[in-house]
């Protein structure tokens, strides 16, 4: 007994000094654009956190631009990547890893309308859910997004792809789109010199949800170091520190206090969602 107890230990230490002694080569989906600055907090968030495991790293993007769709399917089929970030739902925790911790602190569920100027979506004295169900949501095909917004009774205008989305509002097949608070402020930029869009300050939407890296199913060890290098930058401090360092400026011209914050069941959550660590989330109104 004690020498396989002894032998059990031995091949723990291995194990561990065999992990930090290795160079992991982490690659993630590459964006459409080496300035899209919806990548830079996920790729900063998860080198602080390998840096705080001790490991040696490279963390690089993917040789080709890879959209959701097929990043997914990629990391499913284990090729060209090996991490990505993505909204849950109970497909996508079935299908892939999930690193229970939520990036963005549940905010990609708080959703901003961006709507076009002088079309019928005006929202000024909207108070209750029954009120907004008369316009219709744009949200792409595949995205979790899109069920929570249906199962609340909206009718909801479908696009393929991320671009389509914007075409779709400019031309008012849809009346809305819902963007998230942490993505909103630069896709307006992105878009507003081409397109006649707004922000609505009125109202907003919110369900609970996650957004968590993912790996493949089977790396586990990889899941693992990611998780304890975002439990460490936790406990120090770290993590809301560069939480705050991004999206501060967001929550503030969000103008939350001055809308009407429309909260929305999500039929889709895991059960396995944290929600009862309330330091993992930020809280809205």
């Amino acid at each position: 007994m004690l020498k396989s107890k002894l032998l059990l230990a031995f091949a723990g230490l291995w194990f561990s000094s065999t992990v930090a002694a290795a160079t992991w080569n982490i690659v993630y989906p590459r964006p459409m654009s080496e300035l899209d600055d919806r990548t830079r907090y996920p790729v900063e968030l998860l080198t602080l956190a390998l840096e705080h495991t001790g490991v040696n790293f490279n963390l690089t993007a993917s040789d080709r631009i890879m959209l959701q769709g097929k990043a997914i399917s990629q990391l499913e089929s284990n090729r060209e990547i090996n991490v990505l970030w993505s909204m849950t739902d109970n497909q996508r925790e079935a299908d892939l890893l999930p690193i229970r911790i939520p990036i963005f602190k549940g905010l990609i569920g708080l959703r901003l309308p961006l709507v076009k100027i002088g079309s019928r979506a005006n929202f000024t004295n909207i108070n209750y859910l029954e009120g907004l169900l008369n316009f219709r949501p744009i949200s792409g095909s595949d995205w979790p997004d899109t069920k929570i917004l249906q199962a609340s009774g909206f009718e909801v205008v479908l696009a393929d792809d991320y671009d389509q989305l914007f075409s779709m509002l400019e031309q008012e097949r849809g009346d809305f789109l819902p963007r998230s608070v942490v993505e909103i402020w630069y896709e307006f930029e992105l878009h507003v010199d081409q397109q006649p869009l707004s922000i609505d300050r009125n109202v907003a939407l919110y369900y609970p949800t996650a957004t968590y890296f993912f790996v493949n199913r089977k790396n586990v060890v990889l899941a693992k170091l990611i998780e304890s290098g975002l439990e460490k930058i936790i406990a120090n401090g770290k993590f809301d520190e560069l939480f705050m360092f991004e999206h501060k400026a967001m929550l503030e011209n969000a103008g939350l206090e001055k809308r009407t914050i429309l909260h929305l069941d999500n039929p889709i959550l895991p059960a396995q969602t944290p929600l009862t660590r309330k330091e993992l989330w930020y809280p809205v109104p």
